[in-house]
């Protein structure tokens, strides 16, 4: 370790929560520019991350940093990334900016008369709070570093869900605020429910390092080496229970059902920009531990899992699906579609083959991309008309052409249009799953035909037909608005023609993982023919 840039990576939007949450209430402005210029400063410190990684070099992880914590419990800070930490990491910082932008007026007060809580400051600053904690838990490969951050991020979620939800209701602002709270404190109980689950499997991980180890240990890269050495065995009991007690909280944060009931309330009672921080960046650390922890600590017990996974898996793209077509709120609907692609991203990383496991990679980012742009977008629609209800729209495309049209595209990211950076994810991974487990392969696929079915009734029903009383006036998007949606469907068509940036980083990743849990791609099942001798022709003469 020659430069600690892992360290100033979370470090930096940490330091920009406390410097926004500090500026005087009365000067709002200037904590709305202040959190940006350290979103930023933090996208800047995730670009060196990019340049300074090495594709394929030796050792599963880079840039590392180490140091003794906490001596006495085996606890120290380690910091690594892979290519798959290393993706993440940048689509965290490219985002956060865009919902800073985007949450611009979000948290400005209804009234102008001054308080002593200073609640826009306080909105911004829970943003990058929430960023700080999300980057560090994507570079820790100290198993109780990683959880530490993994439930510390539930904090400030909490309050950026309750405290500064969507003012668009059916109801009047006691309802709403009650339905705010209800979603806040059923996000934490089910993501607190797993956390606890998981710590207890945490101290069973350190106890097993202990007795055989001599000492325990939370280093991820110290558990794999003894296990490679053989110094280390887990009974299988054992590593089956330490498996479901992680596995079972990555599925409560990703979410996968039954475990997702949590996100439709979250999504639909928070501000647009927070929606979009919950289920484009908070959400990937679930399925990103999956990757990192699952898989590499627990080999055989994940692979003992499998067939349960993939069951659920396509439980999620199915019912997250059908859900989404019947839904009549805009924000809902998109909540329960992100639950049906979250279904084929775990299906990606539990098939067992590279193709799935690097389409899964790049479905968390481009979901994220793709996600992120459909919300922003359905938030900027809402905050017009006042309303989430589907039905209260119609012949927005002839009043604002170009919100209609960014949200068209957005949409077509979203059921996987070829062409766009989500198609060539969701192609990866039901190649992958294909290959390996055909029948789950098969069923997966309609989950696209469904997504079709959703994204464009509700392109339909809200952009054409006759023009509405109440969106005659729409106004189209601003500038302000386009600076946040336009780099994202930039990106979306960047990445859907042009995948190899991503895939090139993501796919030594992703042989490092398959070799942990001693898998190997499926051969195809056709006679390879042999090559014809001089012997042959002669014979055929």
């Amino acid at each position: 370790m020659s430069f600690p840039l892992l360290t100033l990576t979370a470090a930096v939007p940490a330091l920009g929560a406390v410097a926004t949450a500090a500026v005087p209430a009365a000067r709002r402005t200037a904590a709305k520019w202040t959190a940006l210029a350290f979103s930023l400063a933090t996208l800047v410190l995730a670009a060196v991350q990019l340049v300074r990684f090495a594709p394929g070099a030796k050792g599963p992880f880079q840039l590392t940093e180490s140091h003794a914590w906490i001596k006495d419990f085996g606890v120290r800070y380690e910091l690594g990334v892979d290519g798959i930490a290393v993706a993440l990491i940048a689509l965290t910082a490219v985002l956060v900016p865009f919902v800073i932008l985007a949450g611009w007026h979000d948290a400005d007060p209804l009234e102008t008369k001054s308080s002593r809580w200073r609640p826009t400051q306080g909105f911004f600053a829970l943003i990058l709070m929430v960023e700080a904690m999300v980057l560090i838990a994507f570079e820790a490969t100290d198993v109780f570093l990683f959880y530490i951050f993994f439930e510390a991020m539930l904090i400030p979620m909490y309050f950026l869900i309750g405290g500064f939800g969507d003012r668009a209701g059916e109801h009047g602002e006691a309802e709403t605020a009650a339905q705010r709270s209800y979603a806040a404190v059923k996000f934490l109980l089910y993501n607190l429910a797993g956390g606890l689950i998981m710590l207890a499997a945490v101290i069973g991980l350190y106890a097993v390092t202990a007795h055989q180890l001599g000492t325990g240990t939370f280093s991820l890269q110290e558990i794999i080496q003894a296990r490679a050495d053989g110094r280390l065995e887990f009974a299988t009991t054992t590593e089956r229970a330490l498996f479901l007690g992680f596995f079972f909280a990555f599925a409560v944060k990703a979410p996968l059902w039954p475990l997702h009931t949590w996100l439709p309330n979250a999504m639909g009672e928070a501000t647009a920009p927070v929606a979009v921080l919950i289920t484009a960046v908070v959400d990937k650390v679930g399925t990103f531990a999956m990757l990192r922890f699952c898989l590499q600590l627990f080999p055989e017990a994940s692979k003992w899992a499998t067939p349960a996974i993939l069951v659920l898996s396509l439980v999620s793209i199915l019912y997250g699906a059908l859900l989404a077509v019947g839904q009549r709120d805009i924000k809902r609907l998109i909540a329960y579609a992100s639950i049906s692609h979250f279904g084929f991203i775990i299906l990606g990383i539990f098939a067992m083959t590279t193709q799935g496991q690097s389409g899964a990679t790049l479905y968390m980012v481009n979901h994220g991309i793709s996600t992120a742009a459909l919300m922003l977008v359905a938030g900027f629609l809402i905050s017009r008309r006042g309303s989430r209800l589907i039905a209260d729209y119609g012949g927005v495309q002839k009043v604002a052409p170009v919100l209609a049209g960014t949200f068209l595209v957005s949409g077509l990211a979203t059921l996987s249009l070829p062409g766009l950076a989500p198609f060539v994810s969701e192609f990866l991974v039901l190649v992958g799953t294909f290959s390996r487990h055909p029948v789950v392969g098969g069923i997966a696929t309609l989950g696209i035909v469904l997504a079709a079915l959703y994204v464009l009734v509700l392109y339909q029903r809200t952009m054409t037909g006759p023009v509405r009383e109440q969106v005659r006036r729409m106004p189209d998007l601003r500038a302000r608005e386009l600076a946040v949606v336009a780099p994202l469907i930039a990106l979306l068509l960047f990445l859907g023609v042009y995948p190899k940036p991503l895939t090139k980083i993501v796919n030594p990743a992703v042989e490092h993982t398959m070799s942990q849990v001693h898998k190997t791609d499926p051969r195809p099942d056709v006679p390879v023919k042999a090559p014809v001798t001089a012997h042959d022709v002669e014979a055929a003469k």
